[in-house]
């Protein structure tokens, strides 16, 4: 019997509006700012690869995947596998954004599903999901993202 795949969902609040949010998503000079100096790497085509790779040496890639949807500014949607495992299945996870207005707030809502609950990738994304997502809070709120967050880092974070 196979093991039930696990999903994990981060839903936050921004003042921000829909265009600039969206492109912080996809934007490199953006996304390296608050997602310790990573970028996604595409030309944003449905079908198109993606890579989430080091902006200072492109070639250190840490995720890889296929754009599935891409509905600017409110929804994207891509496959999510490590390189080694790229066209893998069974080892292929999907993210999908989705971004709404609500009064003088933007709901950013992140999906992550179709993982292995007992995985490291499971154990890195629901560590690294909300430092991410609140340093892109933080972004585009203030200005600036959190410090820890301009520079590479590697986990695993505290507990």
């Amino acid at each position: 019997m196979s093991q039930e795949k696990a999903k994990f969902v981060y839903v936050l609040y921004i003042v921000s509006n829909l265009e600039e949010t969206f492109n912080a998503l996809i934007d490199k000079e953006i996304t390296k700012d608050y997602w310790s100096r990573r970028v996604n790497d595409s030309d944003w085509k449905v079908g198109s690869r993606w890579a989430h790779r080091d902006y200072d040496n492109p070639k250190l890639v840490d995720i890889v995947g296929k754009v599935l949807e891409f509905r600017p500014p409110h929804r994207l949607a891509v496959t999510w596998a490590l390189p080694g495992d790229e066209g893998n299945p069974d080892k292929t996870s999907q993210v999908t954004y989705e971004l709404h207005e609500m009064a003088d707030l933007l709901r950013l809502k992140v999906s992550h599903e179709n993982l292995d609950p007992d995985s490291e990738m499971w154990r890195g994304i629901t560590q690294g999901w909300p430092i991410v997502l609140s340093s892109l809070k933080t972004l585009l709120e203030t200005g600036r993202p959190m410090e820890m967050m301009t520079k590479r880092w590697e986990g695993p974070l505290p507990d």
